[in-house]
């Protein structure tokens, strides 16, 4: 698992479209919601929390198709598939590589640009944790869609329509988090439920991330 994880690290920097393609899209939006906005400080304060959520989600949404896609392409899926190790655990250190190269970077550069928002001083430790919790599972549940879509061409836009329902309750509950630590309130109640979803992904997934695949490669 280690080695699978290390090559899709590798690949990922080689490539150019892991965490560098999402960062530089995340970056962009932020950088041209408050110009679409317009000046109102308030307003962009209240939006805040719900952009940057927004933003860091579709931000990873962009190297969903590259999980497995790059794998079947060239036949190492297949190898993987009939190696002597779990597939559940491919799917998991897929899954983690690309939360390292996209969802890492987002939790760290996040605070940093809530300022272009306007974002309140209260909320930012609150986004921070909120991503750090929030967006592992958005690359469980994006790997699991990945592995539904393997074996389709073109299959971006069907694996956007399907993991989009399944990541609305990660963004309700991070918005939802930042925006009561914005207002001074306590957000752990948001927060333990964000661990839940993560929890849960990370523990079930997998598995049917691993079923999906195999009935794909047949």
């Amino acid at each position: 698992m280690r080695a699978v994880f290390l090559r899709d690290l590798a690949i990922a920097v080689r490539a150019g479209g892991g965490a560098g393609l999402a960062l530089a899209f995340f970056l962009i939006v932020v950088v041209l919601l408050p110009l679409g906005i317009g000046p109102d400080t308030g307003a962009l304060a209240r939006v805040a929390p719900g952009l940057l959520w927004v933003a860091a989600l579709l931000a990873c949404l962009l190297s969903l198709d590259r999980i497995f896609a790059l794998d079947a392409e060239d036949g190492s899926l297949d190898l993987i598939a009939t190696a002597p190790v779990p597939m559940e655990g491919v799917v998991a250190a897929k899954a983690a590589a690309h939360w390292v190269v996209t969802g890492l970077p987002l939790t760290l550069a996040a605070p940093a640009l809530g300022v272009l928002l306007n974002l309140p001083g209260p909320a930012y430790g609150w986004l921070a944790a909120s991503l750090a919790l929030g967006t592992p599972a958005l690359s469980a549940i994006g790997a699991f869609g990945a592995a539904l879509t393997v074996g389709l061409k073109r299959g971006g836009l069907l694996l956007s329509l399907l993991v989009l329902p399944m990541y609305v309750p990660t963004l309700l509950f991070g918005a939802l988090a930042v925006v009561r630590g914005a207002a001074g309130l306590d957000a752990a109640t948001p927060l333990l439920l964000l661990a839940g979803i993560t929890l849960g992904s990370a523990a079930v997934l997998p598995v049917a991330a691993a079923a999906a695949i195999r009935i794909n490669l047949r």
